[in-house]
């Protein structure tokens, strides 16, 4: 009832408490939403450093706002998901976490060239996976496994690569327990997407769930990930605020 109403109001019709898709789409927009006006009136309360990654954080979940509100509508309207849109989404919000981590980073040495190797990687993980669940769907599996060289690679980087390595060397308590939760998102909240791909027509998981119950995992999946990338790097900037703050004080 307090989803139907709040979506009258917002102009959004009313959802059918069947549509799993479409409910939960509707509680990404709303958390998204919150958490991108949190992100930005935040923005102000973090030291100078770490104002570009709150300002990219403000940046995935304003994207995922729009995405949501998209997706709800086209769902509503047509009864099915939009697969290209959510690739388009993932596009920018990927691209965007790779440039998180690497801003992280940047202070203790990190190089542009990591960053444009991770991006890239997420580009191939992205158009590979589109090209198997929409236009090559036959050899989902083949363009599935092509999509896993870049996952992994972005892992590569975040647990033993340059990454991993300028994060360890900063001996920053913070950013090395941030860094922590967010090797957590990207390997647990990122298994979502390779469980899903795999449910496809075909694929080793296509008799165990239906192809359209899988896109409300994703609503929650992005939800958790991208909300929670945000919020670790707010809390690492803003411990860090406190530490100086202290130091400050007893100098």
């Amino acid at each position: 009832m307090i989803i139907q109403i709040t979506a009258e109001i917002a102009g959004l019709g009313i959802i059918d408490n069947s549509n799993h898709n479409s409910i939960t789409s509707f509680m990404g927009f709303l958390a998204m939403l919150c958490s991108t006006a949190f992100f930005f009136f935040e923005r102000n309360s973090v030291p100078r450093k770490w104002k570009t990654s709150q300002l990219v954080s403000v940046s995935i979940t304003g994207v995922s706002t729009l995405y949501f509100f998209l997706v709800l509508n086209f769902n509503m309207t047509t009864g099915n998901s939009p697969i290209a849109l959510k690739y388009a989404n993932w596009m920018f919000t990927v691209s965007l976490i790779c440039v998180q981590f690497y801003l992280l980073t940047k202070p203790n040495g990190t190089k542009p060239t990591t960053l444009f190797k991770m991006i890239l990687a997420s580009m191939i993980m992205l158009m590979t996976g589109y090209i198997g669940e929409t236009i090559d769907i036959e050899n989902n599996i083949q363009w599935g496994i092509a999509s896993s060289f870049g996952y992994f690679y972005i892992i590569f980087e975040v647990f033993a690569g340059d990454i991993y390595m300028h994060s360890r060397d900063s001996k920053s308590p913070e950013l090395l327990r941030a860094m922590f939760f967010l090797k957590i998102l990207i390997t647990l909240g990122w298994s979502i997407y390779p469980i899903g791909y795999m449910i496809l027509p075909g694929n080793l998981l296509s008799t165990v769930f239906e192809v359209n119950h899988i896109y409300s995992f994703y609503n929650i999946a992005d939800s958790i990930n991208k909300i929670g990338f945000g919020l670790v790097i707010y809390s690492m900037a803003i411990a860090e605020t406190k530490k100086y703050s202290k130091a400050k004080v007893h100098a």
